[in-house]
C-alpha cells in the first residue's frame, strides 16, 4: 500500500492540551491536502473547523477524553454538543473503572447511550488496551460488538502504552465483523501504520504521518 492509500485511512490528529487554533487550522489544511479520512481535534475547535472546512473534510473529536471517568450523562452531552458544532465522528473513552470491576452491563449501557446521542454519526470506542488483561480485552470486544458502535479503538495516546500489532490482531479476531478497528497511539512511521493495517486495522490515528509525506 502506498503512502496515499495509507493516508486515506488516517485520522490526522492534534489533541495536545496546548493546541491553538492556528495549529488546528494547519492540521485541517494538511488533512484536506493529503486526503486523510478525518482530522481529530479538540472539542473546543470543532465549530471553528467546521465553518472553515465546510464539507471539505470530515471532523472527528473526543468524548470523555483522555481518562474516561466522566459520567455517562456528561459523555452524552459532550457528544451532542460536538455534533451540533459539526463533528462527523466521535471517539469516546470507556469508563475503565467499570471495566476493571467487571461491570460489563455498565460499560455497555454507557456506550449505547453515547451511540444513540451520535444520531447516526460514527462512534469509535477507545478501550485503552494497555490497561487491560487479555481476558478483559476479550470482554471489551464482546461489549463493543453488542453496543452498536462502529469502531473499537486501541488507545488514547495519553496512557502508558499505545497501539500494538498484537492488540490490533486480537481486536480484529474478537469483535464482530461489522465493527471496525482503529489503531492509535505511538504510530509515527508509515511502516508502523502498514503493520497495523496488515494486522486488521481499518483506521489509523496519528499526528506524525502527514509530516512524513511532505
Amino acid at each position: 500500500m502506498d503512502q496515499k492509500e495509507v493516508l486515506r485511512r488516517v485520522d490526522h490528529t492534534l489533541l495536545a492540551p496546548t493546541a491553538t487554533w492556528e495549529q488546528v487550522k494547519a492540521v485541517c489544511d494538511e488533512g484536506r491536502d493529503l486526503g486523510v479520512a478525518s482530522v481529530c481535534i479538540p472539542p473546543r475547535y470543532v465549530k471553528k473547523a467546521s465553518d472553515y472546512l465546510g464539507n471539505g473534510l470530515k471532523i472527528c473529536t473526543v468524548v470523555g477524553f483522555p481518562n474516561g471517568y466522566a459520567t455517562p450523562e456528561v459523555k452524552v452531552f459532550e457528544a451532542e454538543d460536538a455534533i451540533r458544532d459539526g463533528a462527523d465522528e466521535i471517539d469516546m473513552v470507556i469508563n475503565q473503572g467499570l471495566a476493571k470491576e467487571g461491570d460489563w452491563e455498565g460499560v455497555l449501557a454507557e456506550i449505547k447511550a453515547v451511540k444513540e446521542s451520535c444520531k447516526g454519526r460514527i462512534l469509535k470506542v477507545i478501550i485503552e488496551a494497555c490497561n487491560f488483561t487479555y481476558e478483559e480485552k476479550l470482554s471489551l470486544c464482546r461489549v463493543v460488538s453488542m453496543s452498536g458502535a462502529d469502531f473499537i479503538k486501541t488507545s488514547t495516546g495519553f496512557a502508558a502504552g499505545g497501539a500494538t500489532v498484537e492488540d490490533v490482531r486480537l481486536l480484529r479476531e474478537h469483535v464482530s465483523p461489522d465493527v471496525r478497528v482503529k489503531a492509535a497511539g505511538g504510530i509515527r512511521t508509515f511502516e508502523q501504520a502498514q503493520a497495523m493495517l496488515d494486522a486488521g486495522a481499518d483506521r489509523i490515528g496519528s499526528s506524525a504521518l502527514a509530516s512524513l509525506s511532505k
